[in-house]
């Protein structure tokens, strides 16, 4: 079996996501993660691999599957067998098997002690509910909501650094281009048309554009206060996931993803970035310019997007977070409000949870890394600003 068939498999599990793909792992593994491919089989055994090549003698089909990425840490003192793990959107698996579920927990605990683990941390898409809490489309998963009592009763806690984001927005594409639109808010639909009217044009990103869209990234973190890593990392990203497009067309178990481009006057003022695996949709990335704004490209980008997405196959598409506070306090009101515009649902997910072997190390790391970490954004934020400047 080739590694690449990792997709293959997880892409016939519930909920597979991006972030479990072999080419992920392979992203990670450039920057001091070590991917580690783990299986369920049938009978519930797990098998543990470092390259799921070796999985080819493996009992199919497989029950359930996690992408593990493991990172040492204090490599060079008497701790150094300490590590870090995480599981992006993972385990995959069918979270309402009850059994399943307590064997696939039974044996990610014991592999985060073996491993020597300070803590390992999973965020499954395990749907806990449903539109804007206390409004009237709020519908609670009974399902979801049934996992967090299990996963407190074993010693997970909900994490205090949630990686990824625990709420989002998902349009369904099933319906037809014109009921996609219907399903907008009238200012939605008005400034995509003003953005047709005002000469703004659209086009796939190539990789020659990587750079001035990174560029343009950087322009958009400065603006609107968010930190982001050097341009290495989105480079390998990006071109990581860009070289399936083609393969991807055939084939909806190959994860890919594609730039595109809003343009004014052939000069590009707004882009996104949608990946794609597994019939999904997600806008990752997007940044813009502060010239040409009042044309409203960024909605057009949305709706090439959803319409791309369709063509595809894709029948959902992930905007990619929504507040955790849905009020005007949360920091990303403003973005929620332009997301609930394209009409999309609000889906409520569990969020991210931390099993910690040694209660001792995981205090000391999570007394220590946030007061790292702020450091390191300060550091990042201004030195986006240098590069910006140069």
């Amino acid at each position: 079996m080739e590694s690449k068939n990792w997709n293959s498999i997880i892409s016939k599990l519930p909920n597979p996501h991006f972030l479990q793909t072999y080419e992920w792992g392979q992203v990670k593994a450039k920057y001091g993660w070590e991917p580690i491919y783990l299986l369920w089989d049938n009978e519930g055994k797990m098998k543990e691999e470092r390259d799921p090549i070796h999985l080819s003698s493996f009992l199919f089909p497989p029950s359930a599957a996690a992408l593990i990425l493991r990172r040492r840490i204090l490599q060079n003192s008497f701790a150094a067998r300490l590590s870090i793990l995480y599981s992006p959107k993972g385990p995959l698996l069918d979270w309402t098997n009850e059994s399943l579920r307590k064997r696939v927990l039974d044996d990610l605990q014991s592999f985060a002690k073996k491993q020597g683990a300070i803590f390992l941390k999973c965020d499954p898409d395990i749907v806990l509910g449903t539109g804007v809490p206390q409004s009237a489309d709020d519908a609670e998963d009974k399902n979801g909501s049934a996992v967090t009592p299990e996963l407190k009763r074993r010693g997970w806690g909900y994490s205090s650094d949630q990686i990824q984001f625990k709420n989002t927005v998902v349009i369904d594409l099933h319906p037809t281009e014109d009921e996609l639109l219907a399903r907008m808010k009238q200012k939605t639909r008005y400034n995509i048309r003003l953005a047709e009217k005002k000469g703004v044009s659209l086009r796939v990103g190539k990789l020659g554009d990587l750079p001035i869209l990174y560029k343009m990234y950087a322009e958009t973190s400065v603006r609107d206060g968010f930190v982001i890593r050097g341009e290495e990392y989105y480079q390998t990203v990006w071109e990581t996931f860009m070289q399936a497009n083609v393969e991807t067309l055939k084939r909806s178990n190959v994860p890919a993803c594609e730039p595109l481009i809003a343009e004014v006057n052939s000069e590009p003022v707004a882009a996104i970035f949608v990946f794609y695996f597994a019939g999904r949709a997600y806008y990752v990335y997007g940044m813009s310019r502060d010239v040409h704004r009042e044309k409203m490209p960024t909605y057009l980008l949305q709706w090439e997007a959803m319409k791309r997405a369709k063509a595809r196959g894709c029948t959902a598409y992930d905007l990619w977070g929504a507040p955790e506070v849905f009020d005007e306090s949360d920091s990303m009101w403003g973005v929620y409000r332009f997301k609930e515009g394209l009409g999309g649902k609000v889906v409520r997910t569990l969020g991210a949870w931390d099993f910690a072997p040694n209660q001792f190390w995981y205090r000391m790391y999570s007394d220590i890394m946030p007061r790292v970490l702020d450091v390191m954004r300060s550091r990042g934020k201004a030195r986006t600003k240098q590069n910006l400047g140069a």
